[in-house]
């Protein structure tokens, strides 16, 4: 029996903002709810609306920038920079900027729509 799980093919989140999402692991990808890893382009101008959501996010930016409103504080992070934002905390995720912006993002416990607590 194998001792580890090989991703080569994640699921890909339908969306209709531009924005791709590819999560290898987590509920949409295998099922688990402790945890998800996506990997994510944001294009240039994409923004989400405020959101609460009732998990742990960790980002770490690949390429570009992207802007995170954190209660009312803006937050810029560049390539090479990373952020924790803890559950429960109104946040807004914004690339305001002109390039697209790749990242990594891990949601403990494991991204669900139900639990995003979008405004």
């Amino acid at each position: 029996m194998k001792k580890y799980t090989k991703q080569t093919q994640p699921f890909v989140v339908p969306t209709t903002d531009g924005k791709t999402i590819k999560e290898h692991f987590g509920l949409a990808s295998d099922g688990n709810s402790a945890i998800s890893i996506a990997h994510m382009t944001a294009p240039p101008g994409w923004s989400e609306p405020f959101q609460t959501p009732e998990f742990d996010e960790y980002t770490f930016i690949i390429k570009g920038q992207k802007q995170f409103t954190i209660e009312d504080e803006k937050v810029v992070l560049k390539a090479g920079e990373s952020i924790k934002i803890n559950k429960h905390t109104r946040v807004q995720y914004a690339n305001p900027f002109t390039e697209p912006c790749e990242y990594i993002s891990i949601c403990q416990p494991a991204f669900n729509m139900e639990t995003v607590n979008r405004e």
